[in-house]
């Protein structure tokens, strides 16, 4: 199935989405029909200048959205939280379909709405994740900081195009888990949602203000369709360093810019993004496979084992063996 729309002022995914789907819509709720499979759509609402959906379903055909650039430029700023433990793809624009998830990957996408999206869920996968709709006013009001560094700067204001991604940390997840379970026939628990929902807002933009203060870059569609690229191409073989230079020939751009705006983008160095994946890719390997200390570091490229204990000591805290024995 898939599903279309343009994030113009006013549009309101909920109601069009059931007008696809033939199921009413009831008090901001949308229960999936049981031919289509299981689960629900909800819109809450804080103002008509921020909102929040959240959908929790699986179903039995593969879904697309497709999200396409507003017509005009509006003040709309995206957040979307994902967590989920199937894989998902991700792409921009007309590209041929990118993975964007490894094992159970999960994070935050915050984007404004003139760059064109499509998310790709396959059938069966356990969709759960939340959107988050708020004016740049209202977002500005919220943060209520005198010198944001460029990133919040850019995230609040009105001109530039933008695409960030941060990571959704456990600490992040539990709160958007309170969130989907609360049961709102109680009247205050939409008061207690948008408690919530400003937690996690506070922790995000948190991880936002630690950011470098460098010059703001705007970005276009077919830079966030290479920039994709160019994560998943590091993504693919964590046993092996990245090479700037192939990676500028794969994004059709010059060595200074992709560096430039995968740190703008991701929040750090090319390098120093993918020494990260490794080691979150090893902490994987040792708490879900049980895999050896010895396998893990041979697997991720490691010939020096103590040199791959050093790393992973300096991410976690922990050496990989006290790791694999306290789990």
């Amino acid at each position: 199935m898939i599903f279309e729309f343009t994030a113009n002022p006013g549009f309101d995914f909920i109601t069009m989405f059931g007008k696809q789907i033939n199921a009413p819509v009831k008090d901001n709720f949308l229960e999936i029909p049981k031919e289509m499979g299981k689960g629900y759509v909800r819109k809450i609402g804080f103002g008509d200048n921020f909102k929040l959906t959240i959908h929790r379903y699986t179903l039995n055909d593969d879904l697309i959205i497709k999200r396409n650039p507003a017509e005009k430029a509006n003040n709309v700023r995206t957040l979307f939280f994902y967590n989920s433990k199937e894989e998902r793809e991700l792409h921009y624009n007309d590209e041929e379909n990118i993975p964007f998830a490894q094992k159970n990957d999960a994070f935050i996408l915050l984007s404004t709405n003139d760059i064109k999206s499509e998310i790709r869920f396959p059938a069966g996968s356990n969709i759960h994740y939340m959107v988050v709709g708020i004016t740049n006013s209202r977002l500005k009001s919220i943060l209520s900081i005198d010198k944001p560094n460029n990133t919040l700067a850019t995230i609040s204001g009105e001109n530039d195009s933008f695409l960030f991604f941060e990571n959704f940390d456990s600490e992040m997840q539990i709160i958007l888990k309170n969130i989907v379970n609360v049961d709102l026939n109680n009247s205050l628990n939409n008061f207690y949602i948008q408690i919530k929902v400003l937690e996690l807002m506070y922790l995000l933009f948190t991880k936002l203000s630690l950011r470098e203060n460098t010059t703001y870059k705007n970005i276009k569609s077919n830079d966030a369709t290479r920039l994709l690229l160019i994560r998943n191409e590091i993504l693919a073989d964590l046993s092996s360093p990245p090479v700037l230079q192939e990676l500028a020939k794969i994004a059709i751009m010059s060595e200074t810019k992709l560096k430039q705006l995968f740190k703008q983008t991701f929040g750090d160095t090319i390098y120093n993004f993918y020494q990260k994946a490794r080691m979150e890719e090893a902490a994987f390997l040792l708490r879900q496979a049980k895999h050896s200390v010895s396998e893990v570091g041979y697997e991720l490229g490691f010939s020096n084992l103590s040199h791959f204990s050093r790393l992973f000591e300096k991410q976690y805290g922990l050496t990989p063996k006290k790791y694999s024995s306290v789990l």
